[in-house]
């Protein structure tokens, strides 16, 4: 798998030949003005939750890719109303799209559009294939329901919120990646706002000595897992 980190909670996921795309919130954030929207493809829109910084861009990339959504049930059946298709995941459910299969967990958040209306229940997402095994936490606080994950997966990397406030903190991540059982964390939803700034030298040094690795890419930069 190939990421791309677009900003925020933005990830752009190549894999088996499809292009997938976590939670867009792209031209709405200045500190991803460099971003040419246009430019990004995107066969699937996976989204977390509702809440405007996960879902601000999900209707002008549609109309240029023309992306099938992954969501759950009140996501879906919202853009639904606009015209645009989707499938639906329960909390627990699982199914397997021609990029692999995907897996819908807990999340401890909330989650409403900004229009106000009803996003229903925050998810993350584990993905699952023959190249990698990645989980995307999604905006969540720490929580039990992570000690599940490992039961069914051994992942090849973490994807967990880290800005504090409104999510999971440094300190909190690392006990998620324990939760999980993996030591390789992808930090996402830090620096968008005064409120989820981090030190980022002190961040990865945090992780460094539980043994771990704390991956901060700049906005536009590719990772390989």
């Amino acid at each position: 798998m190939k990421l791309t980190y677009y900003g925020h909670s933005t990830l752009g996921i190549e894999t088996n030949g499809y292009h997938l795309l976590i939670d867009p919130f792209i031209s709405f954030n200045p500190a991803a003005a460099h971003i040419v929207l246009e430019n990004i493809k995107a066969d699937y829109i996976l989204i977390t939750h509702a809440h405007y910084d996960h879902v601000m861009d999900v209707e002008a990339i549609v109309q240029a890719t023309g992306a099938t959504l992954i969501s759950n049930f009140e996501i879906i059946t919202y853009y639904e109303k606009k015209g645009i298709k989707g499938h639906a995941l329960g909390l627990g459910g699982s199914f397997t799209f021609p990029f692999g299969t995907v897996k819908m967990v807990s999340a401890q958040h909330s989650s409403s559009f900004p229009d106000g209306a009803n996003g229903g229940n925050p998810a993350g997402f584990v993905l699952s294939n023959s190249e990698n095994t990645i989980y995307i936490a999604g905006d969540t606080a720490l929580t039990q329901d992570m000690k599940l994950i490992p039961l069914f997966f051994k992942l090849d990397l973490a994807i967990l919120p880290i800005g504090g406030n409104f999510t999971m903190d440094v300190q909190e991540a690392i006990y998620a990646s324990d939760f999980v059982a993996c030591n390789r964390v992808l930090g996402v939803h830090y620096d968008t706002a005064e409120l989820i700034q981090i030190d980022h030298d002190a961040s990865k040094k945090q992780f460094e000595e539980q043994g771990k690795e704390l991956i901060l890419l700049e906005i536009g930069e590719e990772f390989d897992i």
